[in-house]
């Protein structure tokens, strides 16, 4: 059984300027000890997913149809009170800014503590012993200093530490890890991929990895989801998709990346246009006005469709 399966999500935002379809009909499934990529440009829904996961889609937005079963049960069904319970317990969530995800006013130690009081029932003493254990296994030097000091006291790399000590501090199956290296630079994105990598095998965790970073999902990701437009557009293995993609979208995002001894004056392909407003979507295919192999047939939508094993594609080139 999958431990986490999401079928037909539609989560929308109510504006005054209409209806922003950030997620539209959206279906995922994902095994345990998998760790599955989500990738598409900003605005394409990566982020709101995660949060309709954990049911804190922030107002205007509402979850407004579908399921989320995580270990069996439909999250989307369940009290406030047992939603609170497996939040931060079950699933975690790793913030792309971490100095947003923690409280200026709090030292580091009590913010990983109270996570460990809410849900595991343990003393004070027990709990900030256990904030410094986990300070060390995320890398932390002089933990037993470091949990007395406050976000501000601690470098970007440093407070991404702290946040994901907090994420595993009570060993949840699953972790929505959303741009967990947006805001570092790049030695420091290298040190934290690895810490990541490494707790999730040792812990035996699934993981949804929301990036743009394709070079990323390449080298981190079992599974690839491409979003676009509040869609899944293609979704397979990895290496299969990386060898052979097939959505015009996909292959788009493939071919702006640099080419290993490609000639540095080499100008790097692009998309044309934008992502289309996610209140006025056109009609049909919603790549359409981007697409330059478009048809006549594109102006109908297109359906999600198993090409071949384990390759969904949703495109009419799925014909």
């Amino acid at each position: 059984m999958d431990l986490l399966e999401i079928k037909d999500l539609t989560t929308h935002f109510f504006t005054r300027t209409g209806v922003i379809k950030a997620v539209d009909n959206l279906s995922l499934n994902l095994q345990k000890d998998r760790v599955l990529g989500l990738v598409g440009e900003s605005g394409c829904g990566k982020t709101v997913t995660a949060l309709s996961v954990l049911n804190i889609v922030p107002y205007p937005g509402k979850i407004v149809s579908g399921s989320i079963f995580f270990e069996g049960r439909d999250l989307l069904t369940l009290e406030s009170k047992e939603m609170r319970n497996i939040r931060g317990a079950k699933i975690s969530m790793i913030f792309q800014e971490p100095m947003t995800a923690l409280n200026p006013v709090f030292t580091v130690g009590n913010q990983i503590a109270e996570v460990l009081i809410t849900h595991l029932n343990v003393t004070k003493k027990q709990a900030m012993d256990s904030a410094i254990e986990l300070l060390h296994s995320v890398g932390i030097p002089s933990p037993e200093k470091r949990v007395h000091e406050y976000p501000h006291q601690m470098s970007g790399g440093m407070r991404q530490r702290v946040v994901i000590a907090m994420a595993i501090a009570c060993k949840p199956s699953l972790i929505l890890a959303d741009e967990p290296t947006t805001a570092l630079d790049v030695t420091i994105q290298a040190h934290i991929l690895e810490l990541l990598g490494q707790i999730q095998q040792e812990m035996g965790m699934a993981m949804i990895l929301v990036t743009h970073d394709l070079g990323l999902i390449a080298e981190r990701a079992h599974d690839v989801a491409v979003m676009y437009a509040g869609r899944i557009v293609e979704q397979a293995e990895t290496a299969e998709l990386f060898a052979n993609p097939l959505h015009p979208y996909t292959r788009g995002l493939m071919d702006s990346i640099p080419k290993p001894g490609e000639a540095r004056k080499t100008r790097l392909r692009t998309i044309a246009g934008t992502v289309p407003r996610l209140h006025d979507l056109p009609a049909g295919c919603k790549f359409i006005q981007r697409c330059e192999a478009k048809s006549k047939r594109c102006e109908a939508e297109p359906a999600l469709v198993e090409v071949k094993a384990g390759h969904l594609l949703r495109c009419w080139e799925a014909e």
